[in-house]
């Protein structure tokens, strides 16, 4: 089963994508994983890459795509693969569609799950940490706010930058802006397959399973 998953921050894509690894023994496979691999293994061009985040700057797209092509072309995806935050530019859509060609993967499958923007901020910006213990808090079920106490350890509770209302939309945004045109493409060469994102876990995995065609 080869997967290509799309969704916006705060969909449950990353806890699906897992479950899916675990149900189908194909690996889970990010952006930051495809990173981490070449670094690790010491790549030419996992060092290249090193080098370019030790700086602070982004891995282009052209170094990207040789990567993705190396990690999809080892033993770990000889069965299949989930690919999750890539592609996520048209130019990488086509260029994966080369890499595809080159490794004979003719069968793929393009999963959007989908969830309404609204409820992805209510979900994204109700979280809360303790500073002292790390323990989450949901201010929906919880009750506890930026300033209370943790019930735990006695910390403060307080939110973290990235999920902060304005900070969320623009994360969305950014998602929208850069990934709407590679569902566009998705849709005009193959089908992309949408599944509802709202639910229990395992009502959204059922949804998944049944798409794929399990």
């Amino acid at each position: 089963m080869n997967i290509i998953l799309f969704g916006a921050p705060g969909v449950g894509k990353g806890t699906q994508a897992k479950i899916l690894s675990h149900v189908y023994h194909i690996p889970h496979i990010s952006t930051g994983d495809i990173l981490r691999e070449a670094i690790k293994a010491e790549t030419p061009l996992g060092i290249i890459a090193k080098g370019l985040m030790d700086h602070g700057n982004l891995v282009p797209d052209d170094l990207m795509i040789i990567l993705v092509n190396d990690l999809l072309s080892s033993d770990r995806c000889k069965n299949g693969f989930i690919l999750d935050g890539f592609p996520r530019t048209v130019a990488q859509a086509k260029a994966l569609d080369t890499i595809f060609s080159q490794l004979n993967i003719h069968k793929f499958k393009v999963i959007n799950i989908d969830v309404d923007p609204k409820m992805i901020i209510e979900r994204l910006t109700d979280r809360f940490l303790c500073a002292q213990c790390g323990k989450i808090y949901n201010f929906t079920l919880d009750k506890f706010k930026a300033g209370d106490k943790c019930f735990k350890c006695g910390g403060m509770i307080f939110q973290r930058d990235d999920d902060k209302p304005e900070t969320v939309k623009k994360r969305l945004d950014i998602y929208y802006r850069t990934t709407e045109p590679v569902k566009k493409y998705y849709q005009q060469t193959r089908a992309l397959l949408d599944v509802n994102g709202v639910g229990e876990i395992d009502e959204i995995t059922q949804r998944l399973l049944s798409t794929l065609g399990r």
